[in-house]
């Protein structure tokens, strides 16, 4: 056991995989000599060669159709958009090909490839480096999408995802990268190394998928979150002293229902908590799943917390980003309500 940065989490988690199977590559924008923007990738094309861990053009269309034709032929390539903002030009691959192969097919084929990307704010990237895409690969039937919060989930989990035999979206809260981060920004970051869940093991281990997991145990109301939201999360119920359940989704697709399900029929209030834009976002349909499935278990409508319908603001990172307080506002409400 060690302790990692999520950073070095996703680098051990490559270079496990890589080691046990040859058929695992590792390609995108300044990957290889580089190391990756992060430093994500650092030392493994020196390891492996070039062969298996190399440079790509700038061309996420590129990247992503090599990607889906190398995985059809039966190599598992593990493949970095720069930043989430970037993956649009790859989309069309993602949504017409990678995702119906297995389909299209009648099951003849299959494409075990994963789409690393850093995503969401925190960190001044402005509007083309702090977007959250989620919700348009959940929106894609036959791909599997994962947002990991910390170094142990995001180490087991790309382990997990890299051995599976379907395609999957893996988003990588970049305000993690180096440790958690509470929502507020004028404080002193907490590092990794002083987070239990910055305990990795070095060797091989996987995280299923579609599992979500409690971070904190509550009576009164659940809150539904996933990424750098869970910290934030965590922060306002402390801060305000509600007793809240909070579940980190891990996944986002599948979804573990199960115990979204029990958590919400146990507390009857629920708040969603998540960076992306209101509208159409992966909050509207975690609204609507907890409404089918616990309606007559509610006693407060369901309120979600989420960034604003506008590109994401340079000068005004701090008021578009759901903090504590805001989080916290929407506690109080909902328990409030009658």
């Amino acid at each position: 056991m060690a302790r990692m940065t999520m950073i070095q989490a996703i680098r051990s988690a490559m270079d496990n995989a890589m080691e046990r199977d040859d058929n695992v590559v590792v390609f995108g924008e300044d990957v290889g000599f580089f190391g990756g923007v992060f430093r994500c990738t650092q030392g493994l094309q020196q390891k492996y060669g070039p062969h298996r861990c190399f440079d790509s053009p700038i061309n996420e269309s590129g990247i992503v159709g090599a990607a889906i034709g190398m995985a059809a032929y039966g190599i598992r390539p593990c493949v970095e958009i720069q930043f989430a903002d970037y993956v649009y030009p790859g989309y069309d691959q993602i949504a017409s090909e990678a995702s119906r192969i297995r389909y299209r097919s009648n099951n003849d084929f299959t494409v075990p490839m994963v789409v690393r990307m850093p995503t969401g704010g925190g960190i001044f990237g402005g509007q083309t480096h702090s977007q959250s895409p989620e919700a348009l690969f959940a929106h894609i039937s036959g791909i599997k999408t994962v947002i990991p919060s910390n170094p142990y989930d995001a180490k087991g989990m790309l382990i997990a995802s890299i051995e599976d035999d379907d395609p999957v979206m893996f988003l990588e809260p970049k305000r993690l990268y180096n440790g958690p981060f509470d929502g507020h920004h004028d404080r002193p970051v907490t590092p990794w190394s002083k987070h239990e869940l910055g305990d990795v093991p070095e060797d091989h281990y996987t995280v299923p998928l579609g599992k979500a997991a409690i971070r904190r145990e509550g009576e009164e109301v659940t809150i539904l979150a996933y990424g750098t939201m869970v910290y934030v999360a965590e922060t306002a119920a402390k801060e305000t002293g509600v007793d809240a359940e909070i579940i980190d989704l891990r996944t986002i697709l599948p979804l573990d229902m199960e115990t979204i399900e029990a958590s919400v029929r146990k507390t009857g209030r629920c708040v969603i908590v998540h960076e992306a834009t209101k509208t159409c976002g992966f909050g509207a349909e975690l609204m609507s799943i907890v409404m089918e499935a616990c309606f007559y278990h509610l006693e407060a409508p369901i309120i979600r917390v989420t960034g604003y319908d506008t590109p994401y603001p340079h000068a005004h990172e701090w008021d578009y980003f759901p903090g504590p307080k805001r989080v916290g506002d929407a506690l109080k409400k909902v328990m409030e309500a009658a």
